[in-house]
């Protein structure tokens, strides 16, 4: 059965107090509305609509970052959740297969979970997910009633009983398409708040003799996002996830509660993660590899027995081979270092091709940005670059060539060469003595 997914993107989140729509604010280096398009698309989804309002455009534009099929539809006024994915009907004209309903702050749903609301689907006619709420608080309540979810009540209306129920209600519900349009049609806003309540499909559902059934998830699944504080929150829970399933996949960190992970970090087994390490978004370190402390990653991909940092930085594009060495105080960048290449120290390596085996002294500088454009550097094979090297890009440094400390490189290097590009060295004798006797007396005089 084909599945679309519908995702409510478009609360202003008042409670966030911030000009950035509530789903665009960031977990683990991605907006949440990701984190929610990743759990639905543990489903394939076969078309996947974002209902957007405040801040349409930036909600549109991120969804269509993660997937650019994603469809959006503008909910101009907030007027309830089911007249919020009514909003989605022309988006899915012509589709033949089920609906599932998320939301974009609700942004750790289980693959696990996903696929039971999927198989119970082929059981009853509307599933919805619920959970045993350890503090029901104002959450609306699953009421079932012979072996069936009878209705949903929000807590603002129900009764004392109905309130004493602690199954309570996620808001994520699946239903065969035109059914939930069928149904939505049917939902009047007679309620404490005025509005469209898509709760109330339920109720309309099994008075048309449609059967309907809840699929039970761990609470931590349904945590909806609402304020900085709940963001945080979040972020933990996250961070302690991925920090545990890192561990079980054979990666040893020093200090887990100070290492975090992006979204989609990948580490392979029996790399050894220091303390304080960040990962930004598009980070792959493979098996064996060295991160060490206070290391920033983001967009970049390490090999088999790499060792970085400490204190280093990799940019995006940032591409280590096996068994490179990148150390403390360096900043790689759109930079491709073959196998066995050094950069051990207080350099900066932007826009630029290393050889195999190759050594970077300390304090070498790719001076890639003329003010317009990014220009290569491209080092060969074995070649040893001189301690305080500018390689004013565009320059080619040839295999086995060699650089002398101090220099300004210009021209291209021809392989085993060795280029020495820096001022001759004058000694001025007695001139240092003379000259501080001159400052200090102009000091005295001056005071």
């Amino acid at each position: 059965m084909a599945i679309a997914l519908i995702i409510l993107g478009a609360g202003m989140g008042t409670r966030m107090n911030s000009d950035l729509p509530k789903v665009l604010h960031h977990i683990a280096g991605a907006p949440m509305l990701v984190h929610a398009m990743r759990s639905g698309a543990a489903l394939d989804p076969a078309r996947t609509v974002v209902v957007a309002g405040h801040g349409a455009d930036a909600v549109g534009k991120a969804a269509a970052a993660y997937d650019p099929d994603t469809l959006t539809a503008l909910q101009a006024e907030q007027l309830g959740t089911a007249h919020a994915v009514a909003q989605a009907r022309a988006a899915l004209e012509g589709f033949d297969g089920d609906a599932l309903v998320l939301y974009g702050d609700t942004p750790f749903i289980s693959d696990e979970t996903l696929a039971a609301m999927a198989a119970a689907r082929l059981t009853h006619d509307v599933v919805v997910l619920g959970f045993e709420a350890a503090d029901p608080g104002r959450y609306g309540r699953l009421i079932i009633e012979n072996d069936q979810l009878d209705r949903i009540v929000e807590y603002k209306d129900a009764t004392e009983a109905e309130r004493a129920v602690t199954l309570c209600n996620s808001g994520v519900v699946a239903a065969d398409a035109a059914t939930l349009f069928d149904l939505i049609d049917a939902v009047e806003n007679d309620n404490a708040a005025g509005e469209y309540y898509l709760t109330d499909i339920v109720g309309i559902a099994r008075t048309r003799g449609l059967s309907a059934t809840v699929v039970a998830c761990d609470e931590a699944e349904t945590l909806g996002i609402n304020s900085r504080a709940e963001l945080a929150q979040a972020e933990k829970l996250f961070q302690a996830k991925a920090r545990l399933e890192a561990q079980e996949d054979g990666v040893t960190m020093v200090a887990p509660e100070t290492v975090f992970f992006a979204y989609d970090t990948v580490v392979g087994r029996d790399t050894l993660i220091e303390p304080n390490v960040v990962f930004g978004p598009g980070v792959t370190v493979e098996t064996g590899a060295t991160i060490r402390a206070f290391s920033h990653l983001e967009g970049c991909h390490v090999s088999r027995g790499a060792v970085v940092g400490p204190y280093a930085r990799l940019r995006p594009g940032a591409e280590l081979a096996e068994n490179v060495k990148v150390g403390n105080f360096v900043e790689v960048k759109n930079a491709q270092i073959a196998e066995g290449a050094k950069v051990n120290h207080l350099s900066y390596i932007g826009d630029a091709s290393i050889g195999k085996s190759s050594n970077i002294g300390a304090g070498t500088i790719t001076c890639n940005y003329d003010g317009v454009f990014k220009h290569k550097t491209t080092i060969g094979a074995d070649a040893f670059i001189g301690s305080n090297t500018m390689l004013v890009a565009p320059v080619t440094i040839g295999d086995a060539a060699m650089t002398g400390s101090g220099s300004v490189i210009t021209r291209d290097v021809p392989k085993g060469d060795l280029a020495v590009g820096r001022a001759k060295q004058e000694n001025k004798p007695g001139f240092a003595v003379r000259l501080f006797e001159k400052l200090k007396a102009r000091k005295a005089k001056g005071s």
